[in-house]
């Protein structure tokens, strides 16, 4: 839908009766009819969201400037930002489209439209969908869901669990929910009133399945295999000690046996609910046969539409709750026929949030409520994290950890989620929504110049290695005090060059000390989250400028 900030106040004028209100209070007037604008095909729809890293309110979140690409995924989705993103989806600049989809002016149109997500709104859409289209509806989501704010970090898990159960989840697969542990986990996925599935995870010792594999619905005469594909490289984006008794792997050939075997049933639809990321995915289709359809996460990107390789649909549906997919499609002779599908921005300000989801949503953050609605800081940039090189929120995080243990350089994890904050007030919530992981110690250490150089290429390496199976997820490390370049067509050990720290170039045999937090390893230091809420509450207000790794 093109829809510009004029046509957008003039919509919400009209809804309102006052042209005297801001748009976005305006656009409360709204209902989300124009967002759920669809041509249906066929018997099936299926919804899907990914990664929303537990924000249950709406909150802002700003697409990646850079999605660098390398090898055969050089230029093309997801691995195109800002203007050549809008122009190679036909998008046009300074519309609700440009503002949900881009970071092309990112600033501007979030004070125009507003906050995005939310799961009572998530609700109301799928609810609206439900009633149009009933008993042809499944709704599935690949992960990355109970992990990612104060509250999943408090009740461990449980309030997303709550939520996705309200939610009448058909089915889910995952990644950061077993950095809650082995144990924990098993304890979450007993509440859990739809399956959790995961082709690709045994017991380590034996090879026995950890989780069912697959379910099989029947749905409107249909009947739909789904298949779970867990993040493959949990165990080495992670502390190995949250899950020492598994192993991990994209397991190719065990999924052409999963899909064969539901083939085998008869079932006309095979869907893969996949957190392998994108790249992973385009591969592992092309060697997997008879996936109908891949709903995919991981690397949070929102394509508009499906990336279709030999028969098969992937499906990328954004992330932190921004967009609800909808894909219906027109099944014969147990062959997808045609097809319709909308990434459907969840555009709070235009939707009338769901009462019940509402109610829980509110029972969940009312202890905490004072807690996470204090203000800790006033910022003068926007802090955002998501972006292959850089990030603000985590110039910030490094900030904290300079300030905290007077160190020579500090690095902050290259992760994907959490809050963009624009400038202006900084509350407790936006923080803990960068920093309310499992293993949160920061720490400080000494290392030399030869193992700094090491350490930098093992990242570039699972970043930028043309091979997508030899990419382990994440994005870049931040840092403060360092510098280097990037050879994008490099091989490994012969990436990063000219590395300095403190604006000194690095020999080998150098000596340096550093912070950093998330560590594989059991570390001292106090939780990363009070670091940092403990130095913006001492600032009272923050500018941070980003000094990028270059490319070369």
């Amino acid at each position: 839908m093109r829809l510009s900030r004029r046509d957008f106040i003039q919509m919400a004028s009209l809804a309102a009766g006052s042209a005297l209100l801001p748009p976005a209070a305006l656009a409360k007037g709204l209902k989300p009819e124009s967002l759920l604008k669809f041509t249906p095909k066929g018997g099936l729809t299926i919804l899907h969201t990914t990664d929303s890293h537990a924000q249950l309110v709406p909150m802002y979140y700003r697409e990646p400037d850079a999605n660098i690409g390398v090898g055969q995924a050089a230029g093309r989705p997801p691995h195109i930002t800002g203007k050549a993103f809008l122009k190679y989806y036909g998008l046009q600049a300074d519309t609700m489209a440009a503002y949900a989809y881009s970071c092309d002016d990112y600033i501007a149109l979030a004070k125009e439209f507003g906050k995005m997500g939310g799961y009572a709104y998530i609700m109301t859409l799928i609810n609206q969908i439900r009633s149009e289209r009933p008993g042809k509806v499944l709704y599935l989501d690949t992960g990355d869901t109970l992990q990612g704010s104060a509250t999943s970090l408090w009740t461990r898990g449980e309030d997303m669990v709550r939520v996705m159960n309200q939610m009448k989840c058909d089915a889910m697969t995952g990644h950061w929910e077993f950095t809650y542990g082995e144990e924990r986990l098993m304890e979450l996925i007993k509440m859990m009133e739809f399956p959790f599935l995961a082709q690709n995870v045994n017991d380590a010792t034996w090879g026995d399945p950890i989780f069912k594999p697959y379910s099989i619905k029947s749905v409107n005469g249909l009947s739909v295999a789904l298949i779970g594909q867990a993040f493959p490289y949990t165990p080495i984006a992670h502390p190995r000690r949250f899950m020492p008794n598994w192993s991990f792997g994209i397991k190719e050939d065990h999924m052409q046996a999963m899909v064969d075997e539901v083939r085998a049933k008869k079932v006309d639809l095979v869907v893969v609910l996949s957190h392998n990321g994108m790249d992973v995915d385009r591969k592992m289709v092309s060697r997997v046969k008879g996936i109908d359809v891949i709903m995919g996460g991981h690397t949070h990107d929102g394509v508009p539409k499906p990336i279709v390789i030999g028969n098969t649909l992937l499906i990328a549906s954004g992330c932190s709750g921004k967009f609800l997919s909808r894909l219906d499609l027109e099944v014969k002779g147990r062959k997808v026929v045609d097809y319709s599908y909308r990434l459907i921005p969840v555009m709070s300000e235009m939707i009338k949030p769901d009462q019940e989801m509402s109610r829980l949503i509110s029972k969940i953050r009312r202890p905490y409520k004072k807690k996470l609605n204090e203000v800790v800081c006033e910022t003068e940039t926007i802090l955002y994290r998501r972006g292959n090189l850089d990030g603000s929120f985590d110039e910030l995080i490094c900030d904290a950890l300079m300030d905290h243990y007077d160190v020579d350089f500090a690095l902050s994890p290259g992760f994907r989620w959490g809050q963009t904050a624009l400038p202006g007030p900084v509350t407790a919530d936006e923080v803990y929504s960068q920093t309310a992981l499992t293993y949160p110690n920061t720490y400080k250490s000494t290392i030399s110049g030869k193992a700094l150089k090491n350490v930098l290429e093992d990242i570039a390496d699972n970043i930028f290695n043309p091979d997508p199976y030899r990419q382990q997820g994440g994005d870049m490390v931040r840092s403060k005090d360092l510098d280097f370049t990037v050879k994008l067509a490099g091989s490994m050990g012969s990436r990063i060059g000219d590395l300095k720290v403190g604006g000194r170039l690095v020999r080998p045999q150098d000596k340096f000390t550093f912070s950093g937090w998330a560590s594989m390893s059991e570390k001292p230091g106090p939780p990363i989250y009070d670091v940092v809420l403990n130095y913006a509450r001492r600032k009272k207000k923050v500018r941070v400028t980003i000094k990028r790794p270059k490319l070369i």
